[in-house]
This record gives C-alpha cells, structure tokens and sequence, in this order.
C-alpha cells in the first residue's frame, strides 16, 4: 500500500508538489498505478493516477473511506524538547505511529533547548503517519514558555496532567487515572531536570493533576513515550 498526501475533492485528488515529485521521480510511479492519497484530517482514498506530471498527480477515487481508522480518544502531548535532536525526533516518530493527536513544545524553568525547526519536525511526522498507514496528520505547534501554555488552558475542558519526580507533592499512576479520562487527554513532559516545584503548584492552580509513570526515572523522550503508550492502552480499548 501506497501512501500519500494530498488534496481530497469530490470525484479526485491531487498530490502535493513534493509527494508528486516523490511518486514520479523517487517511485518512479506511473499513469494507472493504484495507490492511496490522505488529506490528513481522516479522508482517505483509493484510486488510479490518471495525470502524472513530476509537480502534480492527479488521481480518480475508485473508494473513499471518511475517518478512516479514528480513535476513540484524542491525545495532546506536550513536551520541554531536549537538547539531542535526535532523541525528540524518535519520540516523535514513534508516538505518530502509536498514536497522538497534537504536539506543544514548551520552555520551562530547565529547558536546555530554546528553539526548534518546525520544518524538520513536520518532515518527521508526516514520514512516521505515512509509514504508519494512518489518515490523521497531527497538529504541531510552536515553541511555548510555559506559563503561556498554562493560560492558554484554562478553558480546555480536557483531562489535564502534568508528569513530575517531586516526590514531596502528591501524584497519582497515569493509568489510573486514565480510567475515569473522557477521552480527552493533556499531559505535560517536562525536561531532563524535572518541571520546578513553583511550575507543578502553577500547573494544579490550573486544573492539572500530578501523575506518576512508573517506578523507574525516565529520560524526557521516554517518558512521553510512555505516556502516549499508557494513554493507548488505557483508552484505546474504551
């Protein structure tokens, strides 16, 4: 199965420029090949190329499948980004295949990295949906300070958590709480050097929870990996 994104319309789709160049010069595709296109907000399609030009494909919809495989649940991740790339780059890989709705990065009080290149990061994603097979290409949003993306909050009626180590202030498994969630989940990641302890008293001030991930202390991409995974295992099955 061929995957490729696109522009959905009623009786067709055009690929985009760089998935038409992709198609013609890397696959070598040609006019009849049988391959799938997504707009990336749930439409997907099967069909034929019927016009193949190196900067665009046209393809006719044999079947189209609206919300294709939708989750039950929708998960936004919010995570400090760590100073190796590499490392935020295979979270992000493999919470795309798993399964994760949007993405915030933050700045908080430990943060090592104060920027990111959102055009590598769209690259990354948009490979691992593709491999994945998935129609839903998740929202990605910009470097944040922390107490901007608190304010930003305080009307989301979603379940909100922030993980942290600080054993002083009370937290409670992700799992568990997970088990009552509505579905609609929010939970933060902080840094190498944990979120501070005045950033988690801030964080419940505004209706975020504390959350354990387990026994063990994990690296920042670990944890929101673990996180992601809790949250499918937990509510993929509601």
């Amino acid at each position: 199965m061929k995957l490729f994104f696109g522009d959905v319309f009623q009786e067709h789709a055009i690929l985009t420029q760089e998935e038409s160049h992709h198609f013609t010069k890397v696959l070598r595709g040609k006019l009849n090949d049988i391959i799938y296109v997504t707009n990336g907000t749930g439409t997907l399609i099967k069909g034929k190329a019927t016009d193949v030009h190196a900067k665009e494909v046209t393809v006719s919809i044999d079947e189209k499948f609206d919300e294709f495989e939708r989750k039950n649940y929708r998960l936004h991740m919010v995570v400090a980004p760590t100073k190796n790339m590499d490392r935020l780059e295979f979270f992000l890989e493999k919470a795309t295949e798993i399964g994760l709705d949007e993405i915030t990065f933050i700045q908080s009080f430990h943060s090592e990295r104060k920027a990111l290149k959102i055009e590598r990061i769209e690259k990354i994603i948009q490979a691992a949906t593709k491999q994945s097979l998935k129609a839903y290409f998740p929202i990605i949003n910009p470097l944040v300070k922390f107490t901007d993306f608190l304010e930003a909050q305080k009307t989301n009626s979603a379940d909100k958590f922030i993980a942290h180590c600080n054993q002083t202030i009370d937290r409670i498994p992700l799992k568990e709480q997970l088990r009552s969630s509505t579905g609609d989940v929010v939970i933060l990641i902080g840094p190498e050097g944990d979120f501070s302890i005045e950033e988690v008293q801030l964080a419940e001030k505004k209706g975020f929870k504390g959350i354990s991930l387990g026994h063990q202390r994990f690296r920042t991409e670990t944890a929101a990996l673990q996180a992601v995974f809790a949250t499918d295992w937990e509510l993929g099955e509601k």
